[in-house]
């Protein structure tokens, strides 16, 4: 008999198209949105990365603090466009694609800019008396290069609690300054995490189950994260250390002790392990090398990219769900 009754499947069909057609509306927009901040850091004014073509002519030169008759200047408008008026609609008029006006329109507001006058900078605060975290590790991955990189994915693999995507990402924008090799920082960083992936299995192999119940908070074995773990393993088996280093990161220190306390077979392990974190170091060395580490002014673009790779997991999960009813509906004829 098969696992899913009719309204079930249906069900199931109903959550494939949703996230069949929200995969592809945000892969759509983070492509676009990252030429957006593409030509906006080439324009100089990365700020910019935010424009869209709904916005009216004088919202944006507000928002971007330009004097309107400068940017009306660069763009070469006459008084017979109004404020009010979008960007898209002023691109219907000159007959030329909404996309491309916007882009048009940062390079104006950077010239715009570079005719003002500019303001005399505020006195600096105060230095705190400790950096953040973030920044200690951005300062040692700049001072360190490779070293500093390797240093933070490795502590960060093992389970501390290191922001190891802000280091790749970090390392990104370096190899685009030309200040990192771009093929040698990944191939570190991928060897310093599949290395304390490793380390996290061997101290579960060796330590014993008492051992990491009193100290397991060390290497990211909390309670909660013990059961999530768990739910995740009982759900997906082994794809559970693949799915740990890709779209659930934050959790690939727990799994991995679980994985050497469970005598997980080491091979597959580090096959799996060392899949999921070719995959996840390429994104985020990527993304760091597209839009540099101005994530403020990325933000749009992480959004639409978070959406499109949420969707895209909801995606890949109904349709093996779907599938494997499928199976099982024809080998019981």
């Amino acid at each position: 008999m098969s696992g899913f009754g009719a309204w079930q499947r249906a069900a199931l069909v109903l959550v494939l198209l949703a996230s069949l057609a929200v995969s592809i509306a945000s892969g759509v927009r983070s492509w676009r949105t990252m030429l957006l901040l593409q030509s906006a850091q080439a324009a100089g004014v990365p700020q910019t990365s935010a424009l869209r073509a709904w916005m009216p002519l004088g919202f944006v030169a507000a928002t971007h603090r330009i004097d309107e008759a400068l940017l009306r200047q660069q763009l070469g408008l006459g008084t017979e466009v109004e404020s009010t008026q979008t960007l898209r609609a002023i691109a219907e008029g000159r007959n030329v694609a909404a996309f491309e006006f916007v882009q048009t329109v940062q390079a104006a507001i950077a010239l715009a800019r570079g005719q003002q006058r500019a303001a005399p900078a505020p006195d600096p605060p105060d230095p705190p008396a400790e950096p953040p975290l973030s920044e200690r590790l951005l300062a040692t991955v700049a001072s360190y290069g490779l070293l500093g990189l390797a240093l933070a994915l490795l502590l960060g693999a093992v389970g501390l609690p290191v922001p190891t995507g802000l280091a790749t990402i970090f390392a990104g924008a370096l190899a685009m300054q030309g200040r990192l090799d771009a093929t040698t920082a990944i191939a570190v960083a991928v060897a310093a995490s599949l290395l304390g992936d490793l380390i996290g299995y061997g101290i579960g192999r060796a330590a014993g189950a008492a051992w990491i119940e009193r100290h397991g908070r060390w290497f990211g074995y909390t309670r909660r994260n013990r059961e999530r773990v768990a739910a995740l393993f009982d759900r997906w088996g082994a794809i559970t250390v693949l799915l740990t280093r890709t779209l659930v990161s934050h959790l690939s220190s727990a799994v991995s002790v679980l994985a050497g306390l469970g005598r997980y077979q080491l091979a597959r392990f580090v096959a799996l392990a060392a899949s999921g974190r070719v995959l996840w170091t390429v994104a985020y060395f990527s993304l760091g090398y597209l839009v540099g580490t101005d994530l403020e002014a990325a933000s749009g673009f992480l959004g639409s990219l978070s959406a499109f790779l949420i969707s895209s997991a909801i995606l890949m999960a109904t349709a093996a769900i779907l599938l494997r009813d499928r199976l099982q509906r024809v080998a019981l004829g």
